[in-house]
């Protein structure tokens, strides 16, 4: 199965990997130009605060007595602004216009964390309009924030959607109580009902985010909290299988017998049905962790009207500027990562410097391997063979594996793309071993 990270996790990658270092004022090679104008710029902004780290979570985030001074939720907005004021600066650069980057307004943005509503609904409204000042935003540019339950109200969601934001998601995890407590959530499961009335109120397209997998939950508590979901009828569900991550509270746990962690057979059983009760309740998946709701619009083989632009923009290989610290970001196959610690965050931008701290710049063939890695994901496939080009003899003897092993569609191997039925989903990362 998938990991349960989000995949704005390229984006928030806590593990850094390796790579050259980034330089001190964030210039990019004239590589990084090329053919952007065929890509779409997102803008992702990380927001590393949390009331409470959950024992689950390994993202790069730190709750309110761990910071203070210039590293505080109450000075983050000033300092996020800085570095889109920088992103503006490198993306502008004389050379690298020369070199064919265009001037591009925001197609996607996604504010994400740690709980980004942990700041108030005017500092998320700053960020959001320095992106919009420097950059525009695209006619029905897509702009999400992430939410726990416990930390929005009417009030705040009104707010966001007057400051421009048309999406909102909520980190719902699990309807059952146990479940939730072993995870460490806080909030209050009959709480999200509300939050997504009151979103939809505002006008607000809303979004869930489901865990299976957490120790102890049986299939009936997963059926449940599917239930719950499919209830509510939000637009979009996202149902990851939780990953217990080396350095957790729950992997310490784990080690020590205090919880015992579901099998494979147990993660694809609870995967199967949401399958089958997201897909009876009409919505349909497009990435192999994600459902969204199907209009009367929507065609079979078209991406649902309802799907994360956002995230569908980092399995394309599209562009994105990642403001935070440990950020990411991805711009023509130039890939960087800024420093972790929101104190050190806050001082290279005080400073004037670039707070990227490492980069790699991809080849051709890395390029080729990271499209069929984050393709396979999607419902639409991936190419093995582009732009008319001869299938190469090593992927068509793996597409005949794996069509005979029942992982990839027959259909669309036969033309050279992979296409996962449902037992493939369940080994993505089996087909993609396979592949690369």
């Amino acid at each position: 199965m998938w990991s349960a990270r989000r995949t704005a996790e390229t984006t928030d990658v806590p593990q850094l990997p390796d790579g050259d270092p980034a330089p001190d004022d964030g210039a990019l090679p004239r590589s990084a130009a090329a053919d952007a104008r065929s890509r779409d710029l997102g803008v992702y902004l990380h927001v590393p605060f949390c009331r409470v780290r959950c024992g689950y979570c390994d993202f790069n985030t730190y709750t309110n007595g761990e910071l203070g001074g210039g590293a505080s939720a109450a000075a983050y907005a000033e300092t996020a602004v800085r570095e889109i004021e920088l992103a503006a600066d490198v993306l502008g650069e004389t050379e690298l216009v020369a070199a064919g980057m265009p001037e591009r307004t925001v197609a996607t943005v996604f504010v994400g964390g740690g709980t980004p509503t942990m700041l108030p609904p005017g500092d998320l409204a700053r960020m959001l309009g320095a992106v919009r000042d420097t950059w525009g935003l695209a006619d029905g540019a897509e702009v999400t924030t992430e939410a726990n339950p416990d930390s929005v109200d009417r009030a705040a969601l009104v707010a966001l959607a007057e400051a421009g934001f048309t999406r909102v998601s909520f980190g719902m995890q699990s309807a059952v109580p146990a479940v939730l407590a072993t995870l460490d959530r806080t909030h209050d499961p009959a709480r999200v009902p509300d939050v997504v009335r009151w979103a939809r109120e505002a006008g607000l397209e809303v979004s869930v985010d489901l865990i299976y997998g957490t120790p102890g939950e049986t299939l009936e508590d997963w059926r449940a909290s599917l239930a719950a979901a499919v209830e509510m009828a939000p637009d979009h569900i996202s149902a990851y299988a939780l990953v217990v991550e080396p350095g957790t509270r729950m992997a310490v746990r784990v080690r020590r017998g205090e919880l015992a962690m579901p099998d494979d057979d147990d993660a694809a059983r609870k995967y199967e049905l949401a399958d089958e009760m997201l897909t009876a309740a009409g919505y349909r998946w497009y990435e192999v962790s994600n459902f969204a709701r199907t209009d009367a619009g929507d065609g079979p083989e078209e991406v649902p009207r309802h799907a994360s632009r956002h995230n569908l923009a980092y399995w394309r290989g599209q562009d994105w500027w990642g403001v935070g610290p440990g950020a990411h970001s991805h711009v023509g196959g130039v890939r960087w990562w800024n420093v972790k610690h929101p104190l050190a965050y806050a001082r290279r931008l005080e400073e004037g410097l670039s707070p990227a701290v490492g980069r790699e710049v991809l080849d051709v063939a890395e390029r080729e391997t990271e499209r069929i890695m984050l393709g396979v994901r999607l419902a639409s496939g991936v190419d093995l063979a582009p732009e008319g080009r001869a299938l190469r003899p090593r992927y068509r003897h793996a597409l005949a594996d794996l069509v005979r092993e029942g992982l990839v569609e027959p259909g669309p191997a036969e033309t050279g793309r992979v296409v996962l039925t449902l037992r493939g989903r369940l080994l993505a990362d089996a087909v993609v071993r396979a592949l690369t």
